[in-house]
């Protein structure tokens, strides 16, 4: 299948590959059968390998929500963005419906896909973060022209989705990669082990991402592996998590700080790439 270079992510997302890109293609495999990505997030490595076969999943079900609008509903999706308005007092009134569960149930995929990206690129940063409730608390960002309805990027991935054969979940990864093949690959992209006590990020869902899901992750890894599966991970580069993969190869590269509320902080640090093939 041709590329195309219009397949981009569609929100910005904490965390993100689009600057890491060239490296973890280093690592991706030739062939493969199907395609797993657990923790998908914006989707950069996906959209930039577009491969024909995937199994994408996300444990933030907005996130997973608004790929399935894009990929059915792209046309009442892109009349829906139309409506918002780049307003401080509009933002905080649209930000506040998963205040009020009985009020944001009410709402249509379509206004719920909708939302998500009104909220993403109008807010600080573009940082999607929840509190312990699962309610969206990143403060308005004051941009000047956002580009709330980016008609192109999305019909662009719309078409993607839909001539591939690409499935979505929203399930535990470890469920997800349960039905992996031998001759799959599986990109693995968690929340990172956090570098230091304060630097801990958990807020893409409200339930958090501890030590101990390492843990568990790293062993669904060895099942993997077990099965014929290849699989590239990446994360921080900390000591924990560089003795929990002390079987698999590691290779450590660089990565900026794309989203950080202090610029001062925003430098380069060390990440680790796990893989388990040659």
């Amino acid at each position: 299948m041709t590329k195309n270079n219009l397949v981009v992510p569609v929100v910005k997302w904490v965390g993100g590959k689009r600057q890491l890109l060239n490296e973890i293609k280093k690592y991706i495999p030739k062939n493969m059968t199907v395609y797993y990505e657990p923790f998908v997030g914006g989707g950069a490595v996906l959209f930039d390998l577009q491969p024909e076969k995937a199994v994408i999943n996300d444990i933030n079900s907005e996130l997973i929500n608004l790929y399935q609008v894009i990929k059915n509903d792209i046309e009442e999706l892109i009349e829906d963005l139309k409506k918002h308005r780049n307003e401080e007092k509009y933002f905080y009134q649209i930000r506040e419906y998963d205040r009020d569960r009985e009020k944001y149930n009410k709402l249509s995929s379509v206004e719920k896909a909708s939302r998500l990206i009104f909220l993403n690129k109008t807010c600080y940063n573009g940082l999607f973060r929840v509190n312990r409730a699962g309610e969206f608390n990143t403060p308005f960002g004051f941009y000047k022209n956002p580009n709330i309805v980016n008609e192109q990027i999305l019909r662009a991935v719309h078409d993607y989705f839909n001539k591939n054969d690409v499935v979505f979940y929203n399930k535990d990864f470890e469920e997800v990669l349960i039905s992996a093949p031998e001759g799959a690959f599986v990109y693995l992209d968690p929340p990172y082990d956090p570098v230091s006590d304060t630097a801990s990020f958990t807020g893409y869902s409200k339930d958090g991402f501890s030590r101990e899901e390492q843990i568990r992750l790293k062993k669904v890894c060895d099942k993997l592996d077990k099965r014929g599966v290849k699989f590239l991970l990446s994360n921080s580069a900390t000591q924990f998590i560089k003795d929990l993969y002390c079987d698999y190869k590691i290779e450590i590269i660089q990565a900026k700080r794309a989203i950080n509320s202090v610029p001062d902080k925003r430098g380069e640090i060390d990440e680790v790439l796990v893989r388990n093939f040659d």
